[in-house]
């Protein structure tokens, strides 16, 4: 499943990109097919896994970090933990690296049903159910413009098909029913409005 050498032996590099916040236009847009397979797209892959990892998240789409294109990266399976220093500082401790890009991604062959509680790096704070496929198919492309086929359930079903809704332009609020979704969104946008 890796996409290249960087994958199969991940290290935690990278810069840390800005996280755009609903509802930010960027967010609203349907990205871009990749078609240049090169360096300067590997280098976004890496610092998106970084700025991911950081976050924490498990997922982290192109259109995110402000690049309107149809790439996300994701890892459902690491391991963060939190250790308390001598002068009480934290640090955290990764492990268990096991990431995913996927490029210009088509899914298919939804099957089931399943709730899970989601939340998103770009409308922080708030978590809710949603429903989503079970089962997917999904096809994509790796870092070498080459062509894989991958059945994701559970987690891994769900991951796939929110990220994938971020480069169609939809943040997961919208998947959610029309009363549920303007009372969550007044009260994110209300809390957003203190922080500034």
């Amino acid at each position: 499943m890796a996409n290249s050498d960087f994958l199969n032996d991940y290290k935690l590099e990278g810069s840390e990109l800005k996280i755009f916040t609903y509802p930010a236009p960027i967010l609203k847009k349907k990205a871009v097919a990749v078609e240049k397979f090169d360096d300067e797209l590997r280098a976004l892959c890496k610092d998106m896994l970084y700025t991911m990892y950081k976050a924490p998240g498990i997922g982290l789409a192109a259109p995110q970090v402000g690049h309107s294109i149809r790439l996300f990266v994701m890892d459902i399976d690491y391991e963060r933990e939190e250790i308390i220093k001598a002068d009480e500082t934290k640090e955290y401790a990764y492990s268990e690296f096991n990431p995913l890009i996927l490029i210009n991604p088509k899914i298919e062959n939804k099957v089931g049903e399943l709730l899970y509680e989601e939340g998103c790096l770009s409308v922080p704070g708030i978590y809710e159910e949603v429903k989503r496929a079970e089962s997917i198919k999904v096809t994509y492309q790796d870092l070498d413009g080459q062509t894989h086929e991958l059945q994701a359930d559970g987690l891994l079903s769900i991951c796939i098909q929110h990220e994938n809704d971020h480069l169609d332009g939809y943040v997961f609020l919208e998947r959610l029913s029309s009363l549920k979704r303007n009372f969550l969104t007044k009260k994110y946008l209300k809390r957003q409005q203190k922080n500034l």
